[in-house]
């Protein structure tokens, strides 16, 4: 079956597609591990864009950071100029606590921040990483099915995928895969924002979203110097803004390139079957709508 864009392909041809490819788009939260859990590792390789990142394009500059932490500590920084000890991470798709520490918050030292000039140099290491494990997917949709004999693909991308401005990347995989964007609703966004501002983790943001809106944060709080902020008040301040500014962007990647689904209808599924049939019913009202 030759593809192209699967905004032409319907519910019938999804449902007959021998060697099933599917790109999962979302925000952090809303389902995408959920979905894959769905679909049994025996016969659908799982590529996690995350796990890509911190194992193969950020491994080093994780580690280094780390080193850079443990070398003020007097006891750990005599182990390692001896080599008496190492250090290493333990990324996992679970545990993706590493690249989150090494991404870090703008904000005062005194409460774990960085300065904005060393945050912003680490989110364009993330990004670029981000561009090459999205492309590896064209290489480890090979391995998977002539390595390793698997018939059927997922990419688990992570929920800044919206933020890369790469037409070239999405066409390719919108070709090789369905991109199939998991839509909240207004409740679950709602959701996801105070689950988020409960427990603030680190972010990617696009260069421009940040210098708008840290400017803005600035004025309105009276804040001289971004070296003052409070990190995890700029992130709950924050994080509502990057939801809003991403939604449409998920919307629009989703219209020219795959589908969507209702988030939502995920909790009241739980077999592989009952997901494929999801999108397939999603592919064919989208199909009945352009008519």
């Amino acid at each position: 079956m030759n593809k192209q864009y699967k905004a032409s392909m319907s519910g019938d041809e999804f449902r007959s597609w021998s060697n099933k490819a599917i790109t999962l788009l979302g925000m952090s939260g809303v389902g995408k591990t959920t979905l894959g859990k769905r679909l049994p590792p025996e016969s659908w390789f799982h590529y996690s864009g995350d796990y890509r990142i911190g194992t193969r394009y950020m491994n080093e500059s994780i580690l280094d950071n780390i080193k850079y932490e443990a070398m003020k500590v007097p006891f750990l920084a005599e182990l390692l100029r001896s080599d008496s000890i190492y250090i290493c991470h333990n990324i996992t798709t679970e545990n993706l606590s590493p690249i989150s520490s090494f991404l870090g918050k703008i904000g005062s030292p005194v409460y774990g921040g960085i300065p904005v000039e060393e945050f912003k140099r680490r989110q364009a290491l993330h990004m670029d990483a981000e561009l090459c494990a999205m492309y590896d997917v064209d290489c480890f949709m090979d391995k998977a099915k002539n390595i390793y004999g698997y018939s059927q693909f997922i990419n688990d991308a992570g929920g800044s995928l919206c933020e890369l401005d790469d037409p070239k990347l999405f066409s390719m995989l919108a070709t090789r895969t369905l991109i199939v964007y998991l839509r909240a609703s207004d409740a679950m966004v709602d959701e996801l924002v105070q689950r988020a501002l409960g427990s603030p983790k680190p972010l990617y943001y696009k260069p421009e979203f940040l210098d708008k809106n840290l400017e803005t944060y600035l004025a309105e709080k009276s804040i001289d110097s971004a070296d003052n902020i409070i990190p995890n008040d700029f992130y709950r301040w924050i994080f509502p803004r990057l939801v809003e500014y991403r939604i449409p962007r998920y919307e629009q990647i989703a219209s020219t390139y795959g589908v969507a689904i209702d988030a939502d209808q995920l909790q009241h599924l739980n077999s592989e079957s009952g997901v494929l049939e999801l999108i397939a019913d999603s592919l064919d009202k989208q199909e009945s709508s352009c008519r």
